[in-house]
């Protein structure tokens, strides 16, 4: 299973932010991602992504996407 969730790092422990659903002595593995650098030019890259898919996919004279816009 795969979980992403926020946490804090205080008194040189990471602090999750919400609950986590795991018993008690679970062996995880962590991939930390911090928010601080790059995070405009990360939404930046991402809000560019979006806007690309939608030009292709809001696309009226895609006959696709014509068919699903009647079911």
């Amino acid at each position: 299973m795969t979980v992403a969730i926020s946490a804090i790092y205080e008194g040189g422990k990471l602090r999750p932010l919400e609950p986590l659903e795991l018993a008690e002595n679970s062996v995880v593995q962590i991939s930390l991602e911090t928010g601080q650098e790059g995070d405009a030019e990360r939404q930046e890259w991402l809000d560019q992504g979006r806007r690309s898919l939608m030009g292709a996919w809001d696309n009226e004279a895609d006959e696709v996407y014509n068919v699903l816009l009647t079911r």
